[in-house]
């Protein structure tokens, strides 16, 4: 089910949708969130913005990585994965977009449930 939020605190709706995204699933400010992927892209010397500076942010959070299966690598969507996924904290990952899940239920800022997914993080603690 879409939940419409914006965690940025001057609402905006540019191109932070991972930042977005990483503070709804730790549950923390925007602000907190923007500073600690821009240190993890200082640490290793590249932007914020590159997936393995984000997603080693989510790893040091207690996150870890899988790919979506291929069996409809076309037609599954974040809808979809949010049915089969009903318990539990989850980033997906699509190609130009990151949306966090939680209990089945995504929240972004429009509804992307017809997008597709290309892989996703899930909390430790959730993986079954």
């Amino acid at each position: 089910m879409f939940k419409q939020y914006n965690e940025n605190p001057a609402q905006n709706l540019g191109i932070d949708c991972t930042v977005r995204a990483i503070s709804t699933v730790l549950d923390q400010d925007w602000d907190t969130t923007y500073v600690g992927v821009c240190i993890e892209g200082f640490c290793v010397k590249d932007m914020p913005s590159a997936n393995h500076v984000w997603g080693a942010y989510l790893r040091h959070h207690g996150f870890v990585r899988s790919i979506i299966p291929d069996e409809c690598p076309d037609c599954y969507t974040v809808a979809d994965f949010c049915a089969d996924h009903p318990r539990g904290v989850y980033l997906l990952a699509l190609s130009s977009h990151a949306v966090a899940v939680i209990d089945g239920n995504y929240y972004d800022t429009w509804d992307s449930g017809d997008q597709i997914p290309l892989y996703y993080w899930q909390r430790k603690e959730d993986k079954q």
